[in-house]
């Protein structure tokens, strides 16, 4: 009897394809109150929604810390921590996407899926602020709390950005995915 894989080739390439997508679109960025405003956060979302919790969540991590090694000049923790961030952030989208037990409209679960992973996204990145701010560089609380708020803002318009792109462009590709046969060999 033939063992089934875990990831197919197919779903391999698509996953390294989306995380290819993710790290390009981290380029279209601009400054913004000490922070930077990007699109890539909806990337990620939309590689959970496609691709699964594990498939999406490491599409994200691997695309946002490939940008982040080769082009974001940060250093082996940075990335790792980037590498989590983002993968829990499609982890979480994809988990609630997936659910079915309330029966509720796909649609909806989406949007709700979307809020959800770029909001986790929203938290974990003040958490890392918060922790690199106190306690690797030792600034003092008051420091501490303004640069967090400085940062705020453009997390912020990145998560409603993602919340809002996301559910649609997946409802663009939904139908032509299933029409091709893709979808399925990609879940």
């Amino acid at each position: 009897m033939k063992k089934k894989q875990a990831f197919s080739t197919y779903k391999t390439v698509f996953i390294a394809v989306m995380a290819a997508v993710v790290c390009v679109v981290t380029f279209f960025r601009f400054p913004l109150m000490g922070s930077k405003v990007h699109f890539a956060n909806a990337m990620c979302l939309l590689s959970g929604l496609l691709f699964g919790p594990i498939g999406g969540g490491l599409a994200a991590g691997i695309g946002s810390t490939l940008y982040d090694a080769l082009f974001g000049g940060y250093d082996v923790i940075q990335c790792l921590i980037t590498f989590v961030s983002k993968f829990l952030m499609a982890f979480i989208c994809a988990l609630i996407a997936s659910s079915t037990r309330d029966g509720g409209s796909p649609k909806l679960r989406v949007v709700a899926a979307s809020v959800a992973g770029a909001l986790s996204y929203v938290a974990l990145y003040m958490f890392k602020t918060f922790v690199y701010q106190r306690f690797v560089y030792g600034y003092p609380g008051d420091a501490v709390w303004a640069t967090m708020l400085s940062k705020l803002p453009a997390s912020l318009i990145n998560a409603v950005f993602a919340m809002v792109v996301t559910p649609v462009l997946y409802a663009a590709l939904l139908p032509a995915l299933k029409k091709t046969g893709v979808l399925d060999r990609i879940r």
